[in-house]
């Protein structure tokens, strides 16, 4: 497949680095779609074998997942316009450069595991911080958001990595765009990806 990525770990760092995605469900009553930050989890093996996140109660994709649990996950990860003016040639056009991917999921609600979907999720998104917020911080107000909240897990059925990332450029076009592109998540990605192509890989310049 044109753009696939050169590992699953490469779908599992993208899900970590933007854990943001679009879950989309199709019921009776027509699509249902809502970002909804998630975790990845994997067997011992290393392979995505699901997505963990939660929601609210209110959300009508809970019903519609209850009745349908088959569904999509789209993982937004970085992309950018990608303009002639970083390359020499002039015939070259303009293009758009991303990593994404699409997951088919089958979702499975587990209410039991409501708090341990915030609080690994909490855990993920304060670590580094100076002092971590726990979710016990908010114990007393927990007895009251809780039964709002509930978890799932989006059990893996396919995936379908697209990872657009400069490699059908020729090797000095590969380099005038990386050379000249601001720094950043993408730039990041078409380093990795260009890795054995590019002149002046510079150390830490890695997704």
């Amino acid at each position: 497949m044109k753009y696939a990525p050169c590992a699953q770990a490469d779908i599992i760092s993208l899900v970590r680095q933007n854990p943001l995605c679009w879950l989309v469900s199709f019921g009776p009553d027509g699509f249902g779609a809502t970002p909804l930050p998630l975790l990845p989890e994997c067997d011992e093996n290393g392979s995505l074998v699901s997505l963990f996140g939660h929601c609210a109660l209110s959300n009508p994709q809970v019903a519609q997942l209850r009745e349908s649990p088959q569904a999509l996950v789209l993982v937004n990860g970085p992309q950018g316009y990608i303009s002639p003016e970083l390359l020499s040639s002039p015939t070259w056009v303009p293009t758009w450069n991303y990593a994404m991917a699409i997951v088919q999921v089958d979702v499975a609600f587990v209410a039991e595991e409501t708090r341990e979907a915030i609080e690994r999720l909490t855990d993920v998104m304060e670590e580094g911080r100076a002092a971590p917020w726990k979710v016990s911080d908010a114990e007393a107000r927990l007895p009251a958001m809780l039964p709002h909240i509930i978890a799932f897990r989006a059990h893996v059925r396919a995936i379908d990595g697209r990872f657009k990332l400069g490699r059908d450029e020729s090797r000095t076009g590969i380099n005038e765009i990386v050379g000249g592109m601001a720094p950043g998540a993408l730039r990041d990605w078409m380093r990795l990806y260009n890795d054995d192509r590019l002149e002046q890989a510079e150390e830490g310049d890695r997704a």
